[in-house]
């Protein structure tokens, strides 16, 4: 049977088939940060269960910790030390990999999770945040989940998953000069509306898919939620493998070797079936920027904003209007 690349990594991870769409699901990384993940290690604890795998459980302080030099615990977020103290406090007797404030690894989780290898092609990761699918740029298979449901998956290494519909997007061609990875992904929210992915996993492919720097892949990744998808998705290739060969938590030696042959099967085989295709000409693409409330709001920098009747449908229409007026806008404005 011809299956994708998602079908590979969905496959290899179903621990029980629960309903049609149902599975669950083997999670191979946990992410944490202190706000979420100390409310999922506290209601574990209060529920009398263990983490099931400490190992593989990667928690940082990201979400509230001020950015200046020298920073710690105290933060200009109300309640922030609460939430790192509680996190510190419930990592402890968890055994769980902790990332603490002054820690020289720390840092937002989806970043950390590729500089230090902990994140790998094929694998599952979960964190409650939405831009988790970042880490798909790597090959793996990446989303965003509750807070209750790391708390599952903290205690069980599994997690209750409805199988998404699958997209591909194909992007062939080369960039123009000053066209990035976020013009690509805003010029496709532009045309297809910010649900236009809903229900779906991604993957992306193409030419241009290939040319881009790992840097680029994470940035198309990441804006994949913001397409309403599931997750986003590439293969991994050479790039990816050069990118985590001797990262501290890849695979060294022999293991190595192993991983890189099976990393050598997940791509999609042809003729493999998605149910949706999307195809985009790279070299047709603008620098993008937007303008309204929602990341369709987008047009090319040397256009205009545009009027609501453009928009399509009266729904559409309607909500363009109060974006222009909640921006301050006149459709016909000049946007370089």
């Amino acid at each position: 049977m011809r299956r994708t690349l998602f079908d590979k990594i969905w496959d290899d991870h179903v621990v029980a088939r629960l309903d049609d769409n149902l599975h669950l699901l083997h999670i191979d990384r946990i992410l944490l940060h202190e706000r979420s993940g100390s409310i999922a290690l506290s209601s574990l604890r209060r529920n009398g269960h263990r983490v099931r795998d400490p190992a593989n459980v990667f928690a940082t302080m990201d979400h509230v910790v001020d950015t200046h030099p020298g920073r710690g615990e105290d933060t200009l977020i109300p309640g922030g030390r609460d939430f790192i103290e509680t996190l510190r406090r419930e990592a402890a007797p968890a055994h769980i990999n902790l990332f603490d404030v002054t820690d020289p690894r720390q840092g937002i989780t989806h970043v950390i999770a590729a500089e230090q290898g902990i994140a790998l092609p094929g694998c599952t990761v979960i964190c409650a945040d939405s831009h988790t699918c970042t880490l798909g740029g790597l090959g793996a298979l990446a989303w965003g989940v509750g807070a209750s449901e790391c708390e599952h998956a903290l205690a069980t290494s599994t997690l209750r998953v409805t199988r998404p519909r699958q997209m591909r997007v194909v992007f062939n061609g080369e960039l123009p000069g000053g066209v990035t990875a976020k013009d690509m992904i805003l010029s496709l929210i532009a045309g297809h509306t910010a649900c236009g992915a809903a229900g779906h996993g991604i993957e992306f492919s193409g030419s241009t898919i290939e040319r881009l720097s790992l840097a680029a892949r994470f940035t198309l990744c990441n804006m994949a939620v913001e397409f309403s998808a599931f997750t986003g998705i590439i293969a991994p290739d050479a790039k990816t493998l050069a990118a985590l060969q001797g990262l501290p938590c890849a695979p060294h030696g022999r293991n190595w070797e192993a991983a890189r042959n099976y990393w050598s099967g997940l791509v999609s085989d042809p003729g493999a079936a998605f149910d949706r295709e999307l195809r985009v000409d790279a070299s047709r693409l603008e620098p993008t920027v937007t303008w309204g409330t929602s990341p369709q709001h987008a047009v090319a920098v040397t256009g205009k904003v545009p009027e609501p009747a453009s928009a399509g449908d009266a729904a559409a229409a309607e909500e363009m209007q109060k974006a222009l007026h909640y921006m301050g806008l006149k459709p016909g404005t000049p946007l370089a």
